[in-house]
């Protein structure tokens, strides 16, 4: 691999101006940051590519009713506020940052909209454009999942719903260049209940669900399903999160057999298949969040704590995946569950809304804050020729180490190199690039060679993009994006 001296110097130059910033608050702490406009469980929370964070739908559990309204968090004012309603209120749904840019929101409770609405499933879909602050609808759902799928953004771009709360197993794929869904091939599974999709760094999809104690994988180039080992340990309700070994950790969650809240965590390990045990959680908990910060460990936060009776908590643990162990980290500093935790660009945390379980039943939360993890890690940072981050990338022809430009442009099916930081020494979990709202095909990443602290990626270049000197070019990883710069195509 060529990695072009020019472009280093480039990349040595402009490297200062784009140099983290210090702390903002002490590490290992929450602190308070700005309200939701309107308070809210149950809802979603979408990092966009502008580092701003979507919050949509969710709404009260007593009674049950689901909000069409939305906000924007911007991490730059502290401050949560109004965009676009939904075109209809959602619980309980999915939010998916579609390569374009745009989140994709399906399914959920309807319930209690109005005062005469009996609520109901939706089926339908609904695309949110961060540059218009509006949403509209799209393709509608083909498979009723009940209110609940689960989705993963496939590495083509398209998204895979598996339906979480029915007694028939489904999947379905949404396809953001026709905006519509289309059956995909049936899950082993007879039915499918509470189940997570998590996107493995091979590409392949594993499915993770309780009514069967077993998990599955999704292949998306054969559209096939077929089965993984799963140790009878059932859970239901709790969070999955992609590790940065490449490994998923299922933490807690609801125990069928005991009838009550777990402390047990599972790994699931790729390479053979399997699921394994590793160290119980500090407390047992459900209805929890499972957020992987950049330096590897997982931070689980809130839920409902039991024993037998709902009890939310501001507990928080870490989980160190080189030990295998769960740690107490600091309190929040109110109690949650349901609630949304969503990594920041800057590396911190945003944490927000949930529900409060008083004796009368639980009560909607609008209040936020931020975790400040001990090692603050920022997001990753594309080059650009002029060294301030921005405008035309520097990026190079992987054959020849000659600088992409207007005169020298790329074309479809070519594989260009890059440089970028904060990408995992370990290598395992791959980097998603984006040239002109379509995912590029990554051929390499890991340590560039013979430069410390820099990290290469090659990619190809997505064919159908329209010809011109300023194509987009993003790169993201574990949910957090870089700066956007540009790069020719033919």
């Amino acid at each position: 691999m060529k990695t072009g001296s020019k472009a280093l110097l480039l990349i040595l130059l402009g490297f200062g101006a784009l140099a983290p910033r210090a702390f903002a608050q002490s590490p290992g702490t929450f602190t308070a940051t700005g309200n939701m406009t309107t308070p809210r469980g149950w809802h979603t929370a979408t990092l966009l590519p502008d580092g701003r964070v979507l919050i949509a739908g969710g709404g009260d559990l007593v009674p049950l009713k689901a909000l069409a309204s939305a906000e924007l968090y911007d991490p730059s004012t502290g401050i949560f506020t109004a965009t676009g309603n939904m075109t209809v209120g959602r619980l309980d749904h999915t939010a998916t940052l579609l390569a374009n840019g745009k989140v994709l929101i399906a399914g959920g409770d309807g319930s209690g909209q109005t005062p005469s609405a009996t609520g109901g499933f939706h089926l339908t879909a609904e695309l949110y454009d961060p540059t218009t602050g509006t949403f509209a609808p799209t393709g509608n759902m083909i498979v009723d999942g009940g209110f609940e799928y689960a989705a993963a953004l496939l590495p083509d771009g398209r998204v895979l719903f598996v339906a979480a709360d029915t007694d028939r197993a489904a999947a379905q794929i949404y396809d953001p260049s026709t905006g519509s869904f289309a059956a995909a091939a049936t899950p082993v599974a007879a039915s499918i209940q509470d189940n997570s999709a998590t996107l493995l760094p091979n590409g392949q999809v594993l499915i993770a669900q309780s009514d069967e104690l077993r998990g599955e994988l999704y292949d998306p180039p054969t559209n096939t399903f077929f089965p993984t080992f799963f140790p009878r340990q059932p859970w239901v309700q709790g969070p999955a999160a992609l590790l940065l070994t490449g490994e998923v950790l299922m933490p807690g969650g609801f125990d069928d057999t005991l009838d009550d809240r777990s402390a047990q965590a599972t790994v699931y390990d790729p390479s053979i298949e399997i699921f394994r045990q590793t160290g119980n959680m500090t407390v047992i908990r459900t209805y929890h969040t499972a957020t992987l910060l950049p330096d590897g460990t997982v931070l689980i936060a809130g839920g409902d704590v039991g024993p037998d009776i709902n009890v939310t908590t501001n507990f928080t643990e870490l989980y160190n995946p080189a030990a295998g162990a769960f740690t107490r980290a600091a309190d929040m500093a109110g109690n949650r569950e349901l609630h949304t935790a969503t990594l920041l660009n800057n590396g911190e945390v945003l944490v927000a809304g949930g529900f409060i379980e008083e004796a009368y039943g639980p009560v909607t939360n609008s209040s936020a804050e931020l975790y400040t993890p001990a090692s603050l890690i920022p997001a990753p940072v594309l080059f650009s020729l002029s060294g301030s981050g921005q405008g035309t990338g520097a990026i190079w022809h992987s054959s020849t180490g000659a600088i992409v430009s207007a005169g020298n442009p790329a074309i479809a099916g070519e594989a260009l190199s890059m440089y970028t930081v904060n990408l995992s020494k370990a290598g395992i979990v791959p980097p998603q690039v984006v040239v002109g709202g379509q995912m590029a095909q990554v051929l390499y990443f890991g340590a560039a060679p013979g430069y410390p602290g820099y990290y290469q990626v090659n990619f190809t270049v997505p064919s159908g993009l329209a010809s011109g000197p300023a194509t987009p070019v993003l790169l993201s990883f574990i949910g957090r994006f870089s700066n956007g710069v540009t790069v020719a195509v033919q």
